[in-house]
């Protein structure tokens, strides 16, 4: 039996993107892969610090159905949870149970992208040494596309 390939997905917001959808697709059935989507619960910090995370937690779950069934509508086998808000540390969690060969991060574009902000697609590359692709999807414009 031949090993699969294993591919993690990390989005958020972002996560029903069809650019990123597609890049999973194309990835995916190329290499007869598992794929494992991971949506960090992001909060904002008047949230965090009124320990709500509750809703946070909710819409993750939802944008994460959402994908989850474009996937699968696409021929793609795929699983997914809800990760911590911390991106680094949600694919560090699922890299302990995962062992993805290539991760795929989906953002939003650099001017409204607290991911980008924070280098977390640089420091993916770096933390992981993995192949790292990066999908920008830009909600509001409707614009979206692979960027490395």
């Amino acid at each position: 039996m031949p090993n699969h390939h294993h591919l993690l997905i990390v989005a958020n917001e972002t996560v029903e993107g069809s650019a990123l959808v597609g890049t999973v697709r194309d990835i995916a059935l190329s290499h007869d892969a598992e794929v494992l989507v991971v949506a960090p619960a992001l909060n904002s910090r008047l949230r965090h610090w009124m320990s709500d995370s509750d809703s946070a937690h909710r819409a993750a779950e939802e944008r994460l159905a959402g994908c989850l069934a474009r996937l699968r509508e696409a021929g793609v086998r795929a699983t997914g949870h809800v990760g911590d808000a911390d991106p680094m540390r949600a694919m560090e969690d699922a890299m302990a149970v995962f062992p993805a060969d290539e991760i795929v991060i989906g953002t939003h574009p650099e001017t409204r992208s607290n991911w980008l902000a924070h280098d977390i697609v640089m420091r993916a590359c770096a933390r992981f040494a993995l192949p790292v692709a990066h999908v920008v999807v830009d909600v509001a414009a409707r614009r979206e596309y692979l960027a490395a």
